[in-house]
């Protein structure tokens, strides 16, 4: 099994909660009520997702064909009470 770094974009939505989108896989779309669920539903999602493209023997987006970087610097949420 091979992992892979996904880019996503995580915004706020007016009405509360989160929504989370990635341009290197198209029909990733996430909700959450936090930062960290909205994350972690993405993961569920994209996962689904590739495993789709491979049951159906379609060709995954290119940022998925690439080999993960040794490092990467991330941003994390941490509440703050």
């Amino acid at each position: 099994m091979t992992e892979v770094l996904l880019a996503i974009h995580v915004e706020a939505l007016a009405e509360g909660g989160f929504l989370a989108t990635s341009e290197e896989l198209p029909g990733l779309l996430a909700q959450g009520r936090t930062v960290a669920e909205t994350i972690e539903i993405a993961q569920d999602v994209a996962r689904k997702l590739v495993e789709s493209y491979i049951e159906h023997g379609d060709e995954l987006p290119p940022a998925l064909r690439q080999a993960s970087p040794t490092d990467i610097d991330v941003r994390i949420p941490v509440t703050i009470a």
